[in-house]
């Protein structure tokens, strides 16, 4: 910083030190914040109240459901963390990870270790002792599938993704479970959809990233073929198979007939957005899958949680 004339001595320590102690510990702070995957960690959080609210038919309190959240949030932040420490090196290697704060040189792997460890190990504690054990031992189970199996598998075969799902269709589970709700038929509906819907969205973000996952190593797609585009066939084939399996939740009497609507109506958007990257493998049509697939959970998800909630008046 230029500066005109001499500064006194008191304001070159306050200017040294006391601005960029401030500065420096906002940027540390946000640091361990991006750690934590916050945009993925709202969505996860989102599907776990959805899964809340069906599994406590009709009988949810605030307090409680806070409870889940927040032991449930703690280690899907673990979870985050965890994994960017074992992939620091690959993700030093992609553009779109280089920047992140283990590979930019922020902050230490040891401090990204232990944080993670410490909001895994508080998560599933506070889960046991506010929830309930059968939360938290599937919590754990998450963690456990998404950063000690996914993970590593990324590097040897493109059935990680497949891998991955599981994790990533638990939350609502976990959500049921907190509320009481056993693994019933209606449980397993929620995780057949998040199961499902996962396939295309992280396909489409796979093959937008084809170049810098191929660079780092990581094997997140299947291998193309001369004769099909392999991985625009996948995304329509599991984008046709999460129409049926959408409308399980109304046949388990957790939602009515609005509902089974606006689940044919979204499920037939994402299906044709998928025939359209399966006809044109390109940024443009895989941006497009990548959008709808961010619109249609969302909007199924209160689809779903409206129309139960008019069930119960």
């Amino acid at each position: 910083m230029s500066t005109v004339g001499p500064a006194s001595p008191s304001h070159a320590r306050s200017r040294e030190v006391v601005v960029p102690w401030h500065n420096a510990l906002t940027a540390r702070l946000a640091d361990y914040l991006e750690l934590t995957k916050p945009r993925i960690a709202v969505l996860a959080l989102t599907a776990v109240t959805v899964g809340y609210v069906l599994g406590s038919k009709g009988g949810w309190q605030v307090v409680p459901l806070l409870h889940a959240l927040l032991g449930i949030g703690c280690v899907a932040a673990g979870s985050s963390i965890l994994n960017q420490w074992i992939e620091r090196s690959t993700d030093t290697q992609m553009d779109r990870t280089a920047n992140r704060p283990l590979p930019a040189g922020r902050l230490q792997a040891s401090e990204a270790l232990w944080f993670g460890l410490a909001c895994g190990l508080f998560g599933t504690l506070y889960l046991t002792i506010a929830v309930n054990a059968v939360t938290a031992w599937l919590a754990l189970a998450t963690m456990f599938l998404y950063v000690g199996v996914y993970t590593p598998l990324k590097r040897h075969t493109s059935l990680c993704t497949a891998v991955g799902a599981v994790p990533g269709a638990l939350p609502p589970v976990l959500g049921w479970t907190a509320a009481g709700g056993q693994l019933d038929a209606g449980a397993f509906s929620l995780f057949a959809i998040l199961f499902l819907w996962q396939f295309p969205h992280f396909l489409a973000i796979a093959w937008l990233y084809r170049e810098d996952y191929a660079r780092a190593g990581l094997r997140m797609l299947p291998r193309p073929s001369a004769k099909l585009p392999i991985v625009g066939a996948f995304t329509v084939i599991y984008a046709l198979a999460l129409i049926p399996v959408s409308l399980l939740p109304s046949e388990f009497a957790l939602a009515g007939d609005a509902y089974f609507l606006a689940a044919i109506i979204l499920g037939l958007c994402y299906l044709i957005s998928s025939v359209r990257f399966l006809l044109n493998e390109s940024r443009r049509t895989a941006r497009s899958l990548l959008l709808v697939s961010l619109v249609y959970l969302p909007l199924l998800l209160l689809a779903l949680t409206a129309d139960h909630l008019r069930l119960l008046q």
